[in-house]
C-alpha cells in the first residue's frame, strides 16, 4: 500500500460518528496525510421536502445545506485543534454511497474512514446491503471506527486464509499502524471431516491429519511473514475451527484494536458481493475494522 497522502472521512453528523472523525485526525496527524470531511444529504430527503412544502421546499433544503455546513466545520475545528490539523469541508445532495465512491475517486484518497456506530444513515449503512454495495464497488481500504481513539492502534489481528487478499492486508496495516503489534491468525478445518468419520476413520488419524495441516499452514505463514517483513513486529496462531467464531475469541483474547481483512476469502462469487467472513466481522466484531481489497491502488 502507497504511504497514505488523502483520508477522507464520511459522517451523518450523529455524536456516535464523532469517534470515526477523531480518528481520521488522529490517522492525518500521524500520517501527515490531507484530510477531507463530508456529509451527503440523501437526495431521496430532498425529494421527500419537494413533495411536502412544494414552493417553500427549496428554502428549507439551503438551510439543510447550511446547518450542515456550519456543524461539520464546527467538528472540523474543534477535533483539529485537539490535534494540530486542518481538515477540508464538503457538503453534497444526492445518492449517499454513490457520492462517497465518488469523493474518494475524486480526492484519489488512499483511505475513507466512516462510523459504524452512527445514527440514521450510517448506522444502516454498515449493518446491510448498503454496506455490501459501497464496499463491493470501492477499490481503496476502508476503516469502520466502532471505538474512540484513545491511543495509535496497537495490536493488529490480521485473519489469514492464503487468498489473494492476505498480502494487500498485511502491506495496509504496516502503512496504517507501522509500530502495532501485529496477530496472524489461521483459522483451518479439515475437508471433509465429517464424511472421514463417516468412512470410519478414526479419531487417532484425524488427528494426525489436523496437525499434518496445522504444520503446513504455520510453514506457508511463516514464509508470509518474511516476505512482509514482518518477523519481527508479529505472531502466528493457527488454530483448528470456525473462522468467524476464532476471529472473535482472538481479537477479545488478544485485546487487537483493530481487525485487517480482505473484501473477499478463497470462495469469491462477484466482486460487488463481501465474503461471509467479512460480512460477519463487520458485523460482530466490538473493534474497528479495515477491508482492503485483493490489491491495493498505487
Amino acid at each position: 500500500m502507497k504511504p497514505i497522502r488523502n483520508i477522507l472521512a464520511a459522517t451523518d453528523l450523529s455524536a456516535p460518528a464523532r469517534e470515526a472523525l477523531a480518528r481520521a485526525f488522529q490517522l492525518a496527524a500521524e500520517t501527515g496525510a490531507q484530510l477531507t470531511l463530508m456529509h451527503a444529504v440523501s437526495s431521496g430527503v430532498m425529494a421527500a421536502l419537494h413533495e411536502l412544502l412544494g414552493t417553500g421546499a427549496p428554502t428549507v433544503e439551503q438551510r439543510i445545506v447550511d446547518d450542515a455546513c456550519k456543524t461539520l466545520r464546527d467538528l472540523a475545528d474543534e477535533l483539529g485543534q485537539a490535534q494540530g490539523v486542518s481538515a477540508a469541508v464538503r457538503v453534497l445532495t444526492g445518492a449517499v454511497v454513490q457520492e462517497i465512491v465518488d469523493q474518494t475517486d475524486q480526492l484519489d484518497a488512499d483511505l475513507l474512514v466512516v462510523g459504524a456506530r452512527g445514527e440514521g444513515f450510517m448506522r444502516h449503512l454498515m449493518l446491510g446491503s448498503t454496506a455490501e454495495r459501497m464496499l463491493g464497488v470501492m477499490k481503496r481500504p476502508v476503516l469502520v471506527v466502532r471505538q474512540p481513539p484513545h491511543a495509535p492502534y496497537r495490536r493488529v489481528l490480521v485473519p489469514i486464509d492464503f487468498s489473494m487478499a492476505s498480502e494487500p492486508s498485511l502491506q495496509a496495516v504496516r502503512v496504517l499502524a507501522p509500530r502495532a503489534e501485529i496477530i496472524l491468525l489461521h483459522a483451518f478445518e479439515l475437508p471433509f471431516e465429517g464424511k472421514l468419520r463417516y468412512a470410519g476413520i478414526d479419531d487417532a488419524a484425524i488427528h494426525a491429519l489436523r496437525i499434518a495441516e496445522r504444520s503446513s499452514a504455520f510453514q506457508q505463514i511463516e514464509a508470509l511473514q518474511a516476505s512482509a517483513g514482518i518477523a519481527d513486529q508479529s505472531r502466528i496462531i493457527v488454530r483448528h475451527g470456525d473462522a468467524c467464531s476464532l476471529i472473535r475469541e482472538v481479537q477479545q483474547q488478544e485485546r487487537c484494536d483493530l481487525i485487517a481483512l480482505g473484501k473477499h476469502g478463497r470462495n469469491r462469487i462477484k466482486e460487488m458481493l463481501l465474503g461471509s467472513v467479512t460480512r460477519h466481522v463487520l458485523s460482530e466484531s466490538d473493534c474497528d475494522v479495515l477491508v482492503v481489497g485483493d490489491s491495493i491502488c498505487g
